[in-house]
C-alpha cells in the first residue's frame, strides 16, 4: 500500500502572494490524500505575527497534519527581539520548535537550524542532531523516515553563491544517515534538488541504498525577478521496497508534476 507525504518550503507569507495558490495546494492535498504536510520554512516572509498567523491558515486549510520548522525570514528583523525572543512568535503560531511526527508509516523529526545572528547561513547544534538519532531510534518496521530543516545540505547550482548551505553538511549528514535516515530534507534556495548521498559521497560497501538529499522548491515567489526559480512543491510516494519523489510546478492554472526520481528503500536495524 502506497503511503504519501507532501512537502512545501518558503511561502515568504506577506511578500507578493498570490491567492490562486493556496486554492490549489488544498486541491492538491484532497486529491493525492497525504498523511502529512512538511513545512521547512520561511513561512513569513519578515516573521511578524500578521504573517505567520496568515501561513499557518493556508497550512490548515489543507485539513491535514501539518509539521513546520522555521527558517531564517520566520523570526524577528528587529532588534533586540531577534536576539533576546527569536522563537516566541513562532511558538505562539505554531507551537515547540522541537517537533516530530510518529505513526505506523512514516516518522518525520523537525530540527531547527536557524542560527539568529546568521541570516542566509544555518547550522544543526549537537544538540538537535542528537535529537534526532534519539527520534529515529526505535521506529515502526517499514516507516520512512525523514529529517527536516530549512536549510539546504545540497541544491541547484544556480544557487550556490548567494545561498549558502547548512553549515558542516557533511557531519551532519553522516551522523543523520548513521541514525537511519532515509530522507533529510530542506528548502531555503527556492529551487528543487534530489539525490542519493551515494550518487555524490563514498559510503561504505556501496549499498544498494542510501540517504536521500532533498531541497523543495518554493511555494511562493517573493522577488518574482529573479530567474530559476519556479514555484512548487514535493510529493513523496513509498511502499516497502521503493520511494518515489514527485516534483510538482505551478503553471498558472494549477500544479503540474514535471519530474519523478525513485530509490530503493534503505531498511532499518530493526526492519
Amino acid at each position: 500500500m502506497t503511503a504519501r507525504l507532501l512537502h512545501v518550503s518558503d511561502l515568504h507569507s506577506g511578500r507578493r502572494e498570490a491567492p490562486e495558490v493556496p486554492t490549489a495546494l488544498a486541491a492538491l492535498v484532497s486529491e493525492l490524500r497525504p498523511e502529512l504536510l512538511l513545512a521547512t520554512g520561511d513561512l513569513s516572509h519578515r516573521g511578524t505575527r500578521e504573517q505567520l498567523v496568515r501561513a499557518r491558515e493556508v497550512l490548515s486549510e489543507v485539513g491535514i497534519p501539518t509539521l513546520a520548522v522555521p527558517g531564517n525570514h520566520d523570526i524577528p528583523y528587529t532588534f533586540p527581539a531577534r536576539f533576546t525572543r527569536p522563537w516566541a512568535l513562532w511558538e505562539e503560531v505554531f507551537g515547540p520548535i522541537a517537533v516530530t511526527h510518529r505513526s505506523d508509516r512514516l516518522v518525520v523529526v523537525g530540527l531547527n537550524s536557524v542560527r539568529p545572528w546568521r541570516h542566509q547561513s544555518g547550522r544543526l547544534a549537537p544538540a538537535e542532531l542528537e535529537r534526532a538519532a534519539h527520534e529515529l531510534h526505535d521506529v515502526p518496521a517499514g516507516a520512512l523516515r525523514l529529517v527536516a530543516c530549512h536549510h539546504h545540505l545540497a541544491g541547484s547550482p544556480w544557487r550556490a553563491a548567494r545561498k549558502r548551505p547548512l553549515a558542516d553538511r557533511d557531519g551532519a549528514l553522516e551522523t543523520l544517515s548513521a541514525a537511519g535516515a532515509e530522507i533529510v530534507a530542506g528548502g531555503h534556495i527556492h529551487q528543487a534538488s534530489v539525490a542519493e548521498r551515494k550518487e555524490f559521497d563514498v559510503v561504505d560497501a556501496a549499498p544498494a541504498s542510501s540517504t536521500v538529499v532533498v531541497t523543495a522548491p518554493g511555494l511562493g515567489r517573493p522577488r518574482p525577478h529573479r530567474h530559476g526559480e519556479a514555484q512548487g512543491l514535493l510529493l513523496y510516494e513509498w511502499d516497502e521496497r521503493e520511494l518515489a519523489i514527485v516534483t510538482y510546478i505551478w503553471h498558472g492554472a494549477g500544479f503540474v508534476a514535471t519530474a519523478r526520481r525513485v530509490f530503493p528503500r534503505r531498511r532499518a536495524a530493526s526492519d
